[in-house]
């Protein structure tokens, strides 16, 4: 489990296709400190870290990973949000993240405001994910809260300090990213569809 509460950036150093796979090295403030089999979120996917080497760690992500997200685009250079997984005795800073992407968004307005960033996102309601007006969206992994919401789209606000230390920085008109709605609001839906 996550919190959306992006730890660190990383920087792409290379990418592998193998099979159906997509092998993912990162270079990071936070690979010396990983473990073969840990649980870390990239751009809000939960992977698991299979190498380790001078500052940077491996991932793998497979086609179905590859299918439901925005990994597939990444080239080498691209930032990523990492977070490592919440240990149980932390507080519970963003909201329940489980690292499990529902389906991707494309960025359709983007405006700088006077001290702060407004995004707009739309995505294919026919999947039957919601958003509700100041619940909570997890963005490329970032926990944020919903400004605006329609049937297939919603706005968050930034702020100076989620703009400079996210990869939401490099989002523009059009950037594909990666969303997880609220758990608590899918359980909700799924109960209201019986």
């Amino acid at each position: 489990m996550f919190t959306g509460i992006i730890e660190t950036l990383g920087t792409i150093t290379n990418l592998r296709h193998e099979q159906g796979n997509l092998h993912i090295t990162v270079e990071s403030a936070i690979s010396n400190e990983l473990k073969i089999d840990q649980s870390v979120a990239h751009n809000g996917v939960c992977l698991t870290v299979v190498a380790l080497e001078d500052g940077n760690h491996t991932v793998t992500a497979i086609e179905e990973t590859l299918n439901k997200t925005s990994l597939g685009d990444l080239k080498a250079g691209d930032l990523v949000n990492l977070e490592r997984c919440m240990q149980m005795n932390a507080r519970l800073d963003g909201h329940i993240v489980q690292g499990h992407v529902d389906q991707t968004g494309v960025c359709t307005a983007f405006s700088e405001l006077e001290g702060s960033w407004e995004y707009t996102f739309e995505y294919d309601a026919a999947l039957g994910n919601v958003t509700v007006e100041k619940g909570s969206i997890c963005v490329n992994g970032i926990s944020l809260t919903v400004v605006n919401s329609k049937d297939n789209s919603f706005s968050v606000a930034i702020i100076p300090y989620t703009f400079e230390h996210t990869n939401l920085q490099q989002v523009r008109l059009g950037s594909k990213v990666n969303l997880e709605f609220d758990i608590i609001g899918k359980y909700v839906a799924r109960l209201m569809q019986r």
